[in-house]
This record gives C-alpha cells, structure tokens and sequence, in this order.
C-alpha cells in the first residue's frame, strides 16, 4: 500500500505541474481531465501526508523514550500513544481512499423518471419524485434541468427526462436506479383507502460526444406531431423525433422544444447516455446484471424504496433503513438514505479487497 501511495503522491505533483502549464489552459478537454484527476488525488495525498508525519512522530517517540528521564518519558508515551491512534485511524481511512474509482464519478447524470403501477396515481408520484430530486439539486449545489416530458391529464408525469450536473452527483444519485413504491390515499380516491402505486427511476451517466462513436447509417430518426400540452405552434408542427439505434434498438424521443432541431440534439444526449451504458453492462458482466436490474418491470415486487405517508415513513429495502422523515425527503433532504447507502457499498467493498 505504502508503494501505491507514493505513487499516486508523485502522480498528484505531476499533475499539480500540468496544471500550471499554460498550454494545458488552452486545451480545455485535457484541462478538465486533469483538474478531476487532482481532485481524485488531493484528499488521497493529504491523508498519506500526514500518516508519515505520524509515522516519524511515533518512530522518533520510540528512540528517545530509552535515554528519557522519568518525567519524559511520560510525555514521550503521550506523544507516542497519539501518533499511534493518528496511524491507526489514517490507515483505515486511506483503505477507503484506496478502493477502486467508479469510472462515471465527475459525469454529469441523466435521470429518466416514469410512473408504473396505478395508474395516474404513479404517475403523480412520478412528479413527486422529479420535485424530490430537484430540491435535492438545490440543496447540494447543483443544476437540474429537464430534457423533455410527457405530462398526463391530472398533472402528474407518464415519463420525464432531466439532467443533473454537479462534481458528485454521480456518486449519490446512482443508488436513486429502481422501482420506487408510494403508499398513500391517493388524490383519485374517493373514500379514503389508501393505495399502493410505483415509479420508475432509471439512472445514466451521461457520455461525451467523443466517448460513443454513433454512425448516420446506424439511426432511423423519424418526426411526428407533438401530443400532450405544449402550445399551439408545438402542437401543430411535426417537431417531435424519435431516434431508434439499430444495432442496440434502443429508441429515443423527444418533443418539448418547439424546433425539431432542438428535440433531436436532446434526443441524442440521452442516447449517447444509454449508449454508454449498454457499452459499461458488456464490459463488465457484474455491472450488466445490476443495471439491467435497475428498473426491472415496474412492479411493486421490484421495489427498492417505499414511502408511506401515513406513518411518515421512508424504508430502502436494500440496507433495510427504515427513517420516520418522509416530509423532509420530500424536500429533498435525501443525505442520511444516500450516505448510508454509500457506506454499505463501501463495506462491501472492503469486504472483497480483505
């Protein structure tokens, strides 16, 4: 480990160097590359900094223990038992630092929210999911925007697509992937029974240009009237496109925007992003099964995350947290879920490296 750390301490000044080369400014893609490549390391590079100053602490603590006096010799045992403890608690904390990178941390996340079972009730959870995450955005710095929609008739979202652009929110929003479940008297129930209903989260790193190759002859891209709310000059103009990928035939549309332009330049954003995605599931067979697994069929069986209204209750049943905060997730305070999520995958993690 300590060979992989003084490695990585001179790869960090390497960088640090490239970074002060003005060539490098000019080249804004290696520039970007190079500033996450610091950003990875810097907290690395501190810890391993400071556990060989510790190291040096105890090492000297240790040598001049011997020809101490009494009354020394006691502060040298202070000195050696805290140096101790910093090693102790270092250790442990680069063996987290140290576990491999998830290779979409820093990307810019696409979400693809739809409602599933119950109708137009999950579809208004749909939404109610969408608010969620934007307040969530908010909270944590970073910027939300909608790619397209498809509202349904009691103002809910049969399906809604948006971005979310922040240096982590990869690495929060990829546990939001799966079937959400609602339980709660529906606005469309008269009598006051409470009804069970879900959405469909799907999570995808979104791709560079560069990074997916897609060819003219490997899309059929056709154009068709937009439905649904919109405006008039929306709605009676064939600006809407749907792109289908022939190889994968993974299908794409989009019809927000009033230019078909517009539509087709989003359309190929989320395509790109799905693109990388089915590129990552072949690469890395462990990685197919999960996110194949994400979405599933909808249904409530499929369940990642229930939210009951009633008793104000928030559980994921993948970590089996159970938190009585469903109003403040609503608002988007989704840190304790996503941390301890975060903290299973690391456990785990260190499990496989023990």
């Amino acid at each position: 480990m300590l060979e992989r750390l003084e490695g990585l301490e001179a790869e960090y000044q390497s960088v640090m160097t490239s970074l002060s080369d003005p060539e490098v400014h000019s080249d804004q893609d290696k520039l970007r590359n190079l500033s996450r490549r610091m950003k990875h390391l810097e907290p690395i590079v501190k810890a391993y900094q400071e556990y060989a100053a510790a190291v040096d602490d105890a090492k000297t603590a240790k040598e001049m223990i011997t020809d101490a006096t009494s009354e020394e010799r006691e502060i040298l045992r202070a000195d050696l038992e805290e140096a101790e403890n910093t090693i102790e608690r270092l250790e442990a904390q680069l063996k987290i630092l140290l576990l491999p990178k998830d290779p979409n941390d820093g990307r810019r996340v696409i979400v693809e929210i739809r409602g599933a079972e119950g109708g137009e009730e999950g579809n208004l959870f749909a939404k109610d999911l969408y608010e969620m995450y934007v307040r969530y955005s908010d909270r944590m710095g970073w910027k939300a925007d909608v790619l397209g929609s498809n509202p349904s008739p009691m103002g809910g979202y049969n399906e809604i697509t948006f971005t979310i652009d922040g240096d982590d929110a990869w690495s929060k929003m990829k546990f939001e992937g799966g079937t959400h479940r609602v339980q709660r008297v529906p606005a469309t129930e008269s009598q006051g029974r409470v009804h069970t209903s879900s959405a469909t989260v799907l999570v995808l790193p979104e791709a560079d240009p560069i990074e997916v190759a897609i060819e003219d002859k490997d899309l059929k891209i056709d154009v068709y009237r937009s439905t649904g709310p919109g405006g008039q000059s929306v709605n009676t103009t064939d600006s809407a496109v749907r792109i289908t990928h022939l190889p994968t035939g993974i299908v794409v549309s989009m019809q927000d925007e009033k230019s078909q332009i517009q539509n087709r330049a989003k359309a190929m954003q989320v395509l790109r992003a799905r693109l990388l995605q089915h590129e990552q599931d072949l690469q890395d067979a462990e990685m197919s099964v999960q996110r194949r697994s994400q979405v599933g069929s909808g249904g409530r069986s499929e369940k990642i995350r229930t939210y009951n209204y009633k008793d104000n209750r928030v559980t994921d049943h993948r970590i089996g947290l159970t938190i009585h905060k469903l109003d403040r997730v609503l608002m988007g305070e989704l840190d304790e879920v996503t941390d301890a999520l975060a903290a299973d995958t690391k456990s785990k993690q260190l499990s496989q490296e023990a």
